[in-house]
């Protein structure tokens, strides 16, 4: 019989590998899409300044701001839920989780937008960073607390209780065996009706009915009934 908290941690483990592969391949694949270079005639200078690239977007028209501010959200947005899955835990204060994560997803923005300085064809944008942080802000939000708690719901309901078997026994027992069910009834000779005998009889102890039909298991075993011997008279 598995404990609680085995069940619970064989699941965690489960899930930190799961979150950890699919954080490398996303990594992977964002570091392939933003450390490129790139061969353009002309590049627009670094932008320093909070929100100015946002309002140069916005400048742009509604589909074209769209394009990029979606751009710049979903970039690192998946990070909001892997991160978390790595991390593997299911109980944990739901600010502290949101706080690490988006201070990671900041760091990682920031060492890509350092890394970026040295890439042809790329600029450093302040802005970018900002969205790619709300971005993983708001995939936390959306995924994480309802994912935390539907799987410590599916845990809790899938754990029997520890020193009960499968049919209600305690302990060793299980309760009732499973070739023997409802009252037992009739007797034989030796034996008081509402008795076992022979192979049902396991080392003098046995199952015994009472009028209701039920069927009840002896606390303690006892030895039995000594068998007699008729004494058989010799003939003068």
């Amino acid at each position: 019989m598995q404990r609680q908290g085995s069940i619970g941690g064989s699941a965690a483990n489960r899930i930190r590998v799961t979150g950890a592969i699919l954080l490398v391949a996303h990594l992977a694949l964002v570091a392939w899409l933003t450390l490129r270079p790139l061969d353009v005639p002309w590049v627009r200078p670094a932008n320093l300044r909070p929100l100015a690239g946002l309002r140069a977007d916005l400048a742009l028209g509604w589909p074209e701001a769209g394009l990029r501010i979606g751009e710049g959200l979903a970039l690192l947005a998946p990070l909001g839920v892997l991160l978390p899955m790595a991390d593997g835990r299911l109980s944990v204060s739901a600010l502290a989780s949101l706080c690490r994560t988006a201070a990671a997803g900041a760091l990682i923005s920031l060492g890509i937008a350092l890394l970026q300085t040295g890439v042809p064809g790329r600029v450093v944008d302040v802005d970018v960073l900002l969205l790619n942080t709300a971005g993983v802000l708001l995939a936390h939000l959306a995924v994480v607390p309802a994912g935390r708690a539907w799987l410590r719901r599916r845990l809790a309901g899938g754990v029997p209780r520890e020193g009960y078997g499968r049919r209600g026994g305690r302990g060793g027992l299980g309760g009732a065996p499973e070739a023997v069910s409802g009252g037992v009834s009739g007797s034989c000779e030796g034996y008081p009706a509402g008795e076992g005998h022979g192979a049902d009889r396991a080392a003098g102890g046995g199952f015994s009915a009472p009028a209701g039909g039920g069927l009840s298991v002896r606390g303690e075993f006892s030895q039995g009934r000594t068998p007699t011997i008729p004494r058989v008279g010799i003939a003068p």
